[in-house]
């Protein structure tokens, strides 16, 4: 078993504290992303996991074992770079040999491992040609098939399709997901990317500022953001955010329009771009820029006085300088509070 338990884990460097107390709970065989945006802490977290950091306060357990006093290869896992780390002057053979050399196994059983991870990453047919005649997306197969043959416990992968152009991302997203759930191992992936995380994870953690903001499933973290920071930054228009304000009839008004809402003192109006839609009553939008996407068209709009961003069906012809009237699926508006961010029951 390789559930993953972080408690209270922190790391400062000088008077600079890259995580904040952090506690996060891994299942066994879960497929977790940290995600975040670059000095969100995310790598950090990972390397002290890794054992390439070792944390300033905190605990690291993998399954029954505390481990973050242990050196790296004590700790069952395997990584995955950025940059692949295979060797150009080895085989692909001995490229994911080496770690099963390395620990002295017999050649039957290295022999054994490789040409089934091989086979797994769809790379058998390259066992004899040599890393450094392949393509970035073959040498990426090899580096994931290099940390699959050392059957570990965990495998950490820090940004491991960012070199890759957009489609081969798009094929090795496929096969990762596939690969992964078939070894039955327990997985925490670092990526910027939000596609990545959304089509990957079983669960994503939103990091920020050094902190765990939100750790759920992905429809979760996009339908439910638990912080304004979450509804900001995952999505692609992000989250419309409009102030609001008590109406005389209890209710909320928004841009001059009246919504049900929370029974707080203050609150703040969330709705993504997706979930507006044109009717004859509701949110007056100046368009300022319109941006066909095939069936969709993206409009960025001015409502009260703030930008606004909606994605419409495109059967309809929308110019710049028309004001258009939308209106939000009831169910889809999320609130916020506004001093603490964090998001509204």
């Amino acid at each position: 078993m390789a559930e993953i338990v972080i408690k209270g884990v922190a790391k400062s460097f000088g008077a600079f504290t890259a995580l904040h107390s952090v506690d996060l709970t891994i299942a066994d065989q879960e497929f977790m992303v940290l995600l975040g945006a670059s000095g969100c802490g995310k790598t950090t977290l990972l390397r002290i996991i890794a054992g390439l950091e070792t944390p300033t306060h905190g605990e690291v357990w993998i399954g029954d074992r505390r481990v973050d006093h242990l050196p790296p290869r004590e700790r069952g896992i395997a990584m995955v770079f950025q940059n692949y780390a295979v060797f150009p002057h080895l085989t692909v053979f001995e490229n994911i040999a080496f770690g099963l050399r390395m620990a002295k196994l017999p050649q039957a059983e290295v022999t054994r491992r490789v040409t089934r991870t091989a086979e797994l990453m769809h790379i058998e047919q390259l066992l004899k040609r040599y890393s450094g005649e392949l393509s970035g997306g073959q040498r990426q197969r090899v580096a994931v098939a290099r940390a699959l043959a050392m059957e570990p416990d965990v495998i950490l992968m820090d940004e491991p399709l960012s070199n890759l152009d957009a489609l081969l991302r798009l094929e090795m997203r496929a096969e990762l997901k596939g690969v992964l759930a078939e070894s039955k191992t327990t997985t925490i992936y670092v990526t910027h990317d939000q596609v990545e995380a959304m089509s990957l994870a079983d669960r994503i953690s939103v990091m920020n500022g050094g902190y765990i903001v939100q750790a759920d499933r992905p429809t979760q973290v996009y339908r439910n953001p638990a912080a304004r920071f979450v509804g900001s930054f995952i999505g692609n228009p992000p989250m419309n955010f409009l102030p609001a304000k008590r109406s005389e009839n209890g209710r909320w008004q928004v841009a001059g329009q009246d919504f049900e809402g929370p029974e707080t003192a203050a609150a703040e109006f969330a709705i993504r771009p997706e979930d507006m839609h044109p009717a004859e009553a509701g949110l007056e939008a100046e368009v300022r820029v319109v941006e066909p996407l095939g069936p969709h068209t993206l409009i960025t709009a001015q409502v009260a006085g703030q930008p606004f961003r909606a994605v419409l069906e495109s059967d309809r012809a929308i110019t710049p300088g028309e004001v258009i009237t939308l209106a939000p699926i009831p169910d889809r508006i999320r609130w916020f509070d506004p001093e603490t961010q964090k998001a509204i029951a």
